[in-house]
């Protein structure tokens, strides 16, 4: 199941149903019939109503109900209202991971490494001493809202870039300590057992200047942009033995306090000996060219036997199937 928005440009309605086709092609090779079943309008519960939920598992490829903003966890929602098994985290997890206050304080109250925070409501912060700091919309993921203009080194610069948070996304503004350090994605997988696949590293080595040393929105979806020529990604990161020990442990403890489902990534920085957890992220992009498939294709798993993990570790929750 998947969004396909009628306002997207025509180039990413191809792209989308192009990976949904070769998720689908890879899936069928394994041996599992494969439904596609597009949803392009807020018509989720009566597209759905064709499907019995003892007959099928759905893998939840849809980050949007089209049109309507911030509706990622009304389509886990929807699928629990019909009794459907699917995969990824219920609906609850997904709208938690959303809110970056409840993130930060879920993070601090488990002793979870987070950089130091605080949220403006309006851009007046005389108490922030920390520079350089990181300015991003409270409430909203994929990046959306950072750009190099979000690393501010000065007052003057931090009310600012908060006022152009209030106004451009109605909602407060986010202020971190900026982690000027190494930026690893890393995706994990499972449930009671958990297993961490390769960490991607994000590249800074090209980029100068302090501002552009982050995943910007541009990086991660516009082709052609600054942020995404000159930020590569390594696969594997390369890692100590003793780093990659802190990592797994760090990123397990909070997929665990999250209680998120099947599979999650996160992003993290590394500082000081110190992986610090920016984001997580329980519905993550599984496109072939997204970090989780690159990861999970570096230690020999093809993108039909990613997603076949998936759907199985949601089979293992249905009534028939399981």
């Amino acid at each position: 199941m998947y969004n396909l928005d009628a306002g997207w440009e025509q180039e990413d309605k191809n792209g989308q149903k192009a990976e949904i086709e070769l998720m689908s092609s890879s899936l069928e090779e394994l041996g599992h019939p494969v439904s596609r079943l597009e949803i392009n309008g807020d018509t989720l519960h009566r597209t759905l109503s064709g499907y019995r939920p003892n007959d099928w598992i759905v893998m939840n490829l849809c980050e949007e109900i089209p049109g309507v903003p911030h509706s990622e966890a009304a389509v886990a929602h929807a699928l629990e209202k019909r009794n459907m098994i699917y995969t990824g985290s219920p609906p609850e997890i997904i709208g938690n991971c959303e809110n970056k206050q409840y993130v930060k304080h879920t993070l601090s109250a488990r002793g979870l490494p987070t950089p130091l925070w605080r949220v403006y409501e309006r851009p007046y912060a005389p108490e922030w001493n920390c520079f350089p700091a990181i300015v991003k919309p409270a409430n909203e993921h994929c990046s959306l809202g950072i750009s190099s203009e979000s690393v501010v080194l000065n007052r003057e610069e931090l009310e600012r870039q908060i006022r152009f948070i209030n106004d451009t996304f109605n909602q407060p503004a986010l202020v971190e300590d900026f982690i000027d350090g190494r930026e690893f994605h890393v995706s994990l997988i499972g449930n009671g057992s958990l297993l961490m696949l390769p960490p991607v590293e994000m590249d800074f080595s090209d980029c100068s200047d302090i501002h552009d040393r982050l995943c910007t929105f541009d990086a991660k979806f516009i082709p052609g942009s600054k942020h995404y020529e000159i930020i590569t990604s390594l696969v594997p990161a390369s890692l100590s033995e003793g780093e990659y020990g802190d990592l797994e442990r760090t990123c397990f403890d909070c997929f665990r306090a999250f209680e998120c489902r099947d599979y999650a990534r996160l992003d993290i920085r590394l500082r000081d000996g110190i992986f610090y957890i920016l984001d997580i992220n329980p519905n993550p992009d599984i496109s072939s060219d997204a970090s989780m498939a690159c990861a999970a294709e570096h230690m020999g798993l093809t993108y039909g036997e990613l997603g076949s993990r998936l759907v199985r570790l949601a089979a293992s929750r249905h009534p028939l199937l399981g």
